[in-house]
């Protein structure tokens, strides 16, 4: 029972992953991520560590991606825009990243095989009160960088992707001394 679960959910983790990264409406990637990060939190309870599954519900299809969802509806992004040019390279640029990646990965697969079976977990090791001492004894510092460094990629992301004003939307009339006035009542001379 419990292979059919790893698989059923492996693949719905896989799929909905693709979707994320190919998908041209950033409302639905979003979505779809919230469906990947569901999906490897019951792989985290299948493992033996429903807490940190807790915590992937909790905290990022929770909190970090409903605020993505916040930050794309305030932007009031619809679709990706296209633009043909240029795309050539990036497709090269991308496909180039690609194989450095498979090139990292294909020796990390290879010695992760080759070594020898780790022991066995003990209760000390995976407890929560054991996370909650390292996480904000040891890694706080660490922990509050992360916290700072997503809050300055939120505002980022929100500044970059303003659309500025449109010139005819002003304020209101010009007066004759050339300031604009809060009336849509423009002044009339005698």
């Amino acid at each position: 029972m419990e292979t059919a679960i790893f698989l059923i959910f492996g693949a719905l983790a896989l799929v909905s992953a693709l979707v994320v990264v190919t998908h041209k409406s950033p409302v639905y990637a979003t979505m779809s991520l919230v469906v990947t990060l569901f999906s490897l939190a019951v792989m985290f309870v299948l493992l033996g560590a429903p807490f940190i599954g807790a915590l992937q519900v909790l905290v990022y299809a929770g909190a970090i991606v409903v605020l993505f969802l916040f930050v794309l509806m305030l932007l009031n992004i619809s679709k990706e825009e296209h633009q043909h040019e240029g795309q050539s390279v990036h497709r090269w640029v991308a496909l180039l990243g690609a194989g450095a990646f498979t090139g990292l990965l294909v020796p990390l697969i290879y010695r992760a095989s080759q070594s020898r079976n780790a022991g066995a977990l003990t209760e000390e090791f995976v407890s929560v009160r054991a996370f909650a001492r390292d996480l904000f004894t040891r890694y706080l510092l660490q922990f509050e960088i992360v916290g700072l460094l997503l809050l300055v990629a939120v505002v980022a992301a929100t500044v970059v992707a303003r659309r500025p004003p449109d010139a005819s939307a002003a304020v209101g009339p010009v007066t004759a001394s050339g300031s604009p006035t809060d009336s849509p009542i423009s002044e009339v001379e005698p």
